[in-house]
């Protein structure tokens, strides 16, 4: 990895505007341009990277993940952040580390409601997010961008336009958002309604049909459609096997004791709103497509006028940035007492840095040797159907998600660094694009090989 450290100050941090020289400075001996070659790293092992995440998994769920992702290119690339963090080790960095989603696809922003109850737009999946080059989350988000649009037949200029479209409006928005107080930087959400002002009116359409069928994404409908009163008010899971199946009744002490390690976690408010809350019943869920085998787990909790509250208790490991990609975390971002141990610690912090706004509900615990992370399940929470989109709203979506994952980086301390190298040209753009494309080949090249490896028997689990 070509890797050069932004340049440290003993007595204080850097300004801002001594970063962005040092990011210009840096383009000397990393061009912008040495961003768009992509060359495969000597004995890359894409079967054997997949096979080591399956090790750690719920082996009856093997199938199911790979079946998921056998789907087409696109669903492939969703489950595989390991593969391409593997890949992109090898690459080079600025060596300018912000908090990164770790997993920025497009399938992994969306919209849900704010403790405020208002909709907002932005990152939604956190389990790879940690400290670590601002390049990969941008690398990943547009070869998303490449195999998504291939997935719908666009032409391939229109790809390219769309790609090179994103990665301008990451460099602009990264620049708008650094020209803000920080206070400004952190907590303004993405509003749906403020957005859908300054996009197609196709996109604004698809954005009002999103928006309406949230409206039956909370927790009260699904406690209806998965929960059965058994007429003393004692709410029960209706079994889905093998998407959703009852806890064992001799784990529920376990649970309860998980639950009250998980409000410790929380703010005061939230936690006492908790203790007033008795759990109903637990079961097993299985979720996504690159989650599919980790622990995932639904809570039903009734409250005092028999209110049904929804939390997802979620397994969190190692982040695939930092077990394949060979990031080391670095200090001053997270707490070094509770890293690396505490995983579900890392995935409510992150998720918290990067969202201008999050679930209240978010906490983290340790279970036996397990560590989870519990958010509030089913906020009004709904992502785009990519496959159902035009080309306009396509190009509009790719744009939006560009904007958000720049202000997203800005909150970082070292991201006008990021600025610095940047410049307001386009020769990270046109590298940026060319190594997307040249990726998502890699990357559908890799799907075909998953294929025949899965015909194979290369996942059967004994």
């Amino acid at each position: 990895m070509s890797a050069q450290a932004v340049p440290a100050n003993a007595e204080s941090p850097l300004l801002e505007a001594e970063l962005r020289e040092a990011g210009h400075d840096r383009r000397a001996d990393l061009p912008r341009s040495a961003h768009g070659d992509y060359s495969p790293p000597p004995g890359r092992d894409p079967i054997g990277i997949l096979r080591a995440q399956h090790e750690q998994r719920l082996q009856n769920l093997i199938d199911l993940r790979v079946e998921r992702m056998s789907a087409d290119a696109f669903a492939f690339y969703r489950g595989t952040a390991a593969i391409q963090a593997a890949d992109l080790a090898a690459g080079p960095v600025t060596g300018a580390e912000v908090v990164i989603c770790g997993d920025a696809h497009l399938s992994n922003f969306g919209i849900y409601r704010s403790p405020e109850r208002s909709m907002v737009f932005d990152i939604n999946d956190f389990d790879e997010a940690t400290v670590g080059p601002w390049e990969w989350d941008v690398k990943r988000l547009l070869t998303s961008v490449v195999l998504a649009g291939r997935s719908l037949r666009l032409p391939d200029d229109h790809i390219r336009d769309t790609v090179s479209a994103a990665a301008g409006v990451y460099r602009d928005w990264l620049a708008r958002a650094l020209r803000l107080p920080l206070q400004e930087r952190y907590f303004t959400p993405t509003s749906v309604q403020e957005r859908r002002r300054r996009l197609s009116e196709d996109m604004e359409r698809l954005i009002a049909e999103v928006v309406r069928s949230s409206q039956k994404r909370t927790s009260e409908r699904v406690a209806r459609r998965v929960l059965t009163d058994g007429g003393d008010g004692d709410f029960r899971f209706v079994e889905q096997p093998p998407i959703l199946t009852r806890l064992e009744p001799e784990l529920r002490d376990e649970a309860l004791l998980a639950f009250e390690r998980y409000r410790l976690t929380v703010p005061p408010n939230v936690a006492l709103l908790l203790s007033q809350l008795r759990i109903a019943d637990i079961a097993r869920r299985v979720v996504g497509v690159g989650s599919v085998g980790t622990r995932c787990f639904v809570l039903a909790l009734v409250g005092p006028v028999e209110e049904v509250l929804l939390l997802q208790l979620k397994e969190a490991t190692s982040s695939v940035v930092e077990r394949f990609g060979g990031v080391q975390p670095l200090p001053g971002y997270l707490d070094p007492v509770l890293l690396p141990d505490e995983q579900g610690y890392r995935v409510v912090a992150c998720q918290r840095i990067l969202q201008a706004v999050s679930d209240p509900f978010l906490g983290y615990l340790t279970a036996e040797r397990f560590r989870f992370y519990m958010r509030l399940f089913r906020n009004r929470n709904a992502s785009f159907d990519l496959a159902a989109m035009n080309r306009a709203q396509f190009h509009d979506y790719a744009r939006v998600c560009a904007a958000v994952l720049a202000r997203a980086h800005a909150r970082s301390p070292k991201a006008a660094y990021i600025a610095g190298y940047l410049g307001g040209g386009n020769a990270f753009v046109r590298a940026v694009t060319r190594w997307s494309v040249a990726y998502a080949d890699q990357a559908e090249a890799d799907y075909a090989v998953f294929l025949e490896a899965a015909r194979d028997g290369a996942f059967a689990t004994a």
